[in-house]
């Protein structure tokens, strides 16, 4: 038993032994302290050159700038498809139509309380620009409107720069570009408008737009 007991007291010497302060209140360099063990006096060292963080490496510079040296690209960077134009839609009513309106013509519901008004994208200057200019705008800011870098990622500029220019193609649209049709369409003829609570009801468009062409 005495035996036993000796061991028991060794064990306890040995662990508090162990615990010693420094493992609370170890050597460190506190955040941007001087240090004269350094040349430049900073205990927090910049990182080696040439570092880049993890998915941050942004080797595709186009992708990343919307510009080919120095000048805006026009092209898309990936295949425009019906998603690519519809995540853009929903991403260009969050962000742009505030000011922009919906249908880009620079008169959107802030406008309209007071701010800058932004120029109409369906002017000669904005349908003729390239789609890196967009895009560059949206992540560098033009003007009276701030950049979006930190509020969109890269792909979905990209994608709200396709709609844009799709909005550009529906406000300008002629009889040819959609097989046609009337242009601009007819208004629709409701059958009953809704209460707010409930949703209008439409007529069928062939019962109005024969009306609208006789």
């Amino acid at each position: 038993m005495a035996r036993l007991r000796r061991f028991s007291w060794l064990g306890l010497l040995l662990i508090l032994a162990g615990c010693r302060q420094d493992m609370h209140d170890q050597p460190r360099f506190k955040p941007l302290a001087m240090n004269d063990f350094y040349p430049d006096l900073r205990s927090a060292r910049p990182p080696v050159d040439g570092t880049v963080a993890r998915g941050q490496l942004n080797a595709d510079t186009y992708f990343y700038t919307g510009k080919i040296g120095a000048n805006p690209g026009d092209y898309m960077p990936f295949p425009v498809t019906e998603d690519v134009l519809s995540r853009g839609r929903e991403r260009f009513n969050i962000y742009c139509a505030p000011c922009h309106s919906r249908v880009g013509d620079g008169n959107g519901m802030v406008v309209q309380r007071g701010y800058r008004h932004p120029p109409t994208y369906h002017q000669d200057r904005l349908r003729q620009a390239p789609l890196g200019y967009f895009f560059d705008v949206m992540t560098n800011g033009f003007g009276a409107m701030p950049d979006y870098a930190s509020q969109i990622q890269p792909r979905d500029r990209w994608r709200i720069v396709a709609y844009i220019r799709a909005l550009q193609l529906s406000q300008n649209a002629t009889q040819a570009d959609v097989a046609g049709q009337q242009v601009p369409s007819a208004a629709p003829k409701f059958e009953e408008p809704g209460s707010g609570a409930t949703p209008p009801t439409t007529l069928p468009e062939s019962s109005y737009t024969g009306e609208e062409q006789k």
